[in-house]
């Protein structure tokens, strides 16, 4: 896994889903924003209390997590 010092994840908070150093803003809603044509820059002025690197390790924490490959637990 790369080094994502600004993805937090918890089972108990935000429906287990990662967000960025603490804030109510998921990678999810990152990615989803990137993905439907708004810039760097869009995102930055929309929520200002946003980074550049919080969207650069959302974006990598999504490539690592599609990269990854999930195998089923062996039943008993």
């Amino acid at each position: 896994m790369p080094d994502l010092d600004r993805i937090t994840r918890s089972p108990d908070v935000m429906g287990g889903k990662p967000w960025l150093r603490g804030m109510r803003v998921t990678v999810g809603m990152v990615v989803g924003l990137c993905t439907a044509g708004h810039t760097c820059g869009d995102i930055l002025t929309a929520y200002p209390y946003l980074e550049e690197d919080d969207i650069r390790q959302a974006l990598a924490y999504a490539a690592w997590r599609v990269e990854e490959i999930e195998e089923p637990l062996p039943t008993a």
